[in-house]
């Protein structure tokens, strides 16, 4: 098995490939699942399940907190809005100016984040 090339993009150091005890050692179920880690940074990815590809970039607690309130925003959009999950990352890259394909939260830093926030919550409201 190959493993990915991951560097912390806070202090540029390489990241550590670990189990889910590392990370959540209070949550057993999530032992077996793989994530990067930089522990001088508190900054982790998980993977895709059963590979060692990453599921987006490092975060550390402030970029974790901006991603579950960009999916907060985000995901009722097509949860329980008008879109479908599909149509709903198609909107938010043309809302964002980014390529559908560069479209995923899991990507994003700190003011994309932010912008899904204003982009999502404007909608919801409008």
């Amino acid at each position: 098995m190959t493993v990915a090339a991951v560097t912390c993009p806070y202090c540029g150091d390489p990241a550590e490939l670990v189990g889910g005890d590392r990370v959540y050692p209070h949550r057993p179920d999530l032992a077996g699942k793989r994530f990067y880690l930089c522990a001088p940074c508190d900054a982790y990815v998980g993977c895709h399940p059963g590979t060692t590809e990453p599921l987006g970039r490092l975060a550390d607690k402030a970029l974790r907190r901006a991603k579950v309130a960009a999916h907060n925003a985000f995901d009722p959009l097509w949860q329980v809005g008008p879109m479908t999950r599909p149509e709903a990352y198609r909107w938010l890259a043309g809302a964002l100016g980014v390529a559908p394909a560069d479209c995923h939260i899991g990507q994003f830093d700190l003011g994309q984040c932010q912008r899904v926030i204003q982009v999502c919550l404007n909608r919801l409201a409008g």
